[in-house]
């Protein structure tokens, strides 16, 4: 096993679309556990919330499953190494790792008024602990990103059980979404390859 950062170039086509997802050069077992895990989780999510609740709407069940499926499937690409050298290639700074963070605003919205009826303190103090620990993570030295990535996610995992509801049916949530982000995403990591892989850059 070793260490490559060398990035192959997206290929031409949909399987380019596919490569900007996930990264280039992801082997057929990264892509495996991206594409197939979050299926599991999204069914997994459904009938747990048919079980804890059974009493919502269909809306309700769809954006449960789209929630597990994308937040796995999140955790999975971001911390693969293929995704870990594509997200952090050069060119990626603050704008786009800041942006990410910031998309995921809506997940927060989307769970608070499904789940929570709109319930805009739990909004607000989820939101600003995702913005400060993002930027905390960003802004820490590259040695120490990893332990400040899980320091801030150690709290994140105490917001529900001492300050937050969990949403009924939802518990799972907010420690999977912040594992992505803050785990997954945001520390730059080495990335390691297949000892089979060999890359030559000057044929590439």
């Amino acid at each position: 096993m070793d260490t490559d950062q060398h990035l192959p170039d997206p290929r031409e086509g949909l399987p380019g679309l596919l490569d900007r997802f996930v990264g280039p050069g992801a082997t057929s077992a990264e892509l495996a556990l991206q594409f197939l895990l979050p299926v599991v989780a999204a069914g997994a999510a459904v009938a747990y919330g048919a079980y804890a609740v059974g009493s919502w709407s269909a809306l309700q069940y769809v954006v449960c499953a789209l929630l597990a499926f994308d937040i796995v499937g999140g955790i999975i690409t971001n911390a693969t190494s293929s995704g870990k050298r594509w997200y952090h290639r050069a060119g990626q700074g603050f704008p786009q790792h800041f942006g990410f963070v910031m998309l995921h605003l809506g997940h927060l919205t989307i769970t608070s008024w499904l789940f929570l009826t709109l319930d805009l303190l739990w909004l607000v103090i989820a939101g600003m602990y995702l913005l400060i620990a993002a930027l905390a993570i960003i802004f820490s030295p590259l040695y120490l990103q990893r332990p400040v990535a899980l320091v801030m996610y150690a709290g994140s995992v105490l917001l529900p059980v001492y300050v937050l509801a969990s949403p009924q049916g939802m518990e799972w949530f907010l420690p999977l979404f912040f594992l992505k982000i803050l785990v997954a995403h945001l520390p730059r990591e080495e990335a390691y390859r297949p000892d089979r892989e060999v890359i030559d850059p000057a044929t590439d």
